[in-house]
C-alpha cells in the first residue's frame, strides 16, 4: 500500500553561484574538447563527480600537477594557493580559474594582512580545499583551527588579525572572536563568510519546522552539508542525512507524512529530485 508521503524540495537549496560557476565552465570544455584535467574534486559530492568523469573529467592531485605539461587544468571553485600557479606557469599548463569570486576575495585579503606583517590566524576545517588555498597566502604561516579549544596549548601572540573559511557558521566565527578578546588578545576580526551559505541557516530553520520529516542530501566530505544538516536536526529531530537514493530507510516514514528535502551547496538539484521521486514511490 503506498504511503502517499507529500514530498516538498527546499527553493533554496542546491548549488551555490560559485559551484554553479565552476561547473558550467567545466561542463562547456568538456562539451568542445572531451577531457579536461580538474585538480581536486569539483564539488564535494561523489554523485555530481562520477557524471562528470562520465563527460570527460578526470580528477587529479596536487602531486600529479608537476608531471603534466601542455594540458589544460581546472580549478575549481574552492581556489589555489600560490605555488600551483607558479608550477603551472613552469609546466607550460593552461589553468581554467573557476575560484569562487568570494573565495579571491578573502584570499587577496590575507595575502594583504600578511604583506602587513600581521600574525594571521584562521577558524577553518584542516585539510579543507579552501583553507589550504588561504593559507598559502601566508606562506603556510597562518594558524588554523576549527575549534577553539585548539587553541588552548597554542603559544599565540598578543595580537593578530582573525579570518574565517567561507562557508563557517557566523554565529560561531563571533563566539570566537569574543572568546579571544576576553582571553585579553587584541584580536582584529574580519567577517569573510559567504552569506549565500550563512543565509541558508535561517532559512533552512523555517523550512525544517514545516514537515514531519526532513531528508538532507549532501556528500559525507561536505563540510557546509555537516554544518546545515545540524541546522536540520536542531529545528526538527526527525532529519536523515542521506548521500544517495540508497540510503533512504522506508521504514522511518508514516503514511501521509509531509516530508521536506533540503541540500548542501554542494548537493546537484538533479539528486535531489531523485530522492523525491522514489520517496513519492514509497
Amino acid at each position: 500500500m503506498s504511503k502517499n508521503l507529500q514530498v516538498t524540495i527546499d527553493k533554496d537549496s542546491g548549488f551555490c553561484f560559485g559551484v554553479v560557476y565552476a561547473i558550467d565552465m567545466a561542463e562547456e570544455i568538456l562539451e568542445e574538447e572531451g577531457q579536461l584535467y580538474c585538480l581536486g574534486d569539483i564539488v564535494h559530492n561523489d554523485e555530481e563527480v562520477a557524471r562528470l568523469k562520465a563527460k570527460g573529467l578526470q580528477i587529479i592531485g596536487h602531486e600529479d600537477l608537476s608531471g603534466l605539461q601542455n594540458a589544460k587544468v581546472l580549478i575549481r571553485a574552492h581556489g589555489e594557493a600560490p605555488e600551483t600557479y607558479r608550477i603551472a606557469l613552469e609546466n607550460n599548463i593552461t589553468l581554467i580559474d573557476a575560484s569562487c569570486p568570494v573565495v579571491l576575495k578573502l584570499q587577496n585579503r590575507i595575502k594583504t594582512s600578511h604583506d602587513n606583517k600581521e600574525k594571521i590566524l584562521i577558524f577553518g576545517k584542516h585539510g579543507h580545499a579552501e583553507v589550504i588555498g588561504l593559507k598559502g597566502q601566508t606562506n603556510d604561516e597562518a594558524i588554523v583551527f576549527q575549534d577553539i579549544a585548539e587553541l588552548d596549548d597554542v603559544e599565540l601572540p598578543g595580537s593578530f588579525t582573525l579570518y574565517s573559511q567561507t562557508t563557517k557558521s557566523v554565529d560561531k566565527f563571533y563566539a570566537i572572536k569574543e572568546e579571544l578578546i576576553n582571553r585579553g588578545y587584541e584580536v582584529k576580526a574580519n567577517d569573510t563568510i559567504c552569506r549565500q551559505v550563512s543565509n541558508r541557516y535561517e532559512d533552512l530553520l523555517h523550512f525544517a519546522q514545516a514537515y514531519d520529516r526532513i531528508v538532507f542530501v549532501s556528500g559525507k566530505k561536505s563540510s557546509n552539508g555537516k554544518v546545515l544538516y545540524d541546522v536540520c536536526k536542531t529545528a526538527n529531530p526527525n532529519s536523515y542525512f542521506v548521500s544517495d537514493v540508497s540510503e533512504l530507510d522506508a521504514a522511518v516514514f508514516q503514511s501521509n507524512e509531509s516530508v521536506g528535502i533540503c541540500g548542501a551547496t554542494s548537493t546537484p538539484m538533479w539528486l535531489m529530485k531523485e530522492v523525491k521521486a522514489s520517496l513519492e514511490t514509497l
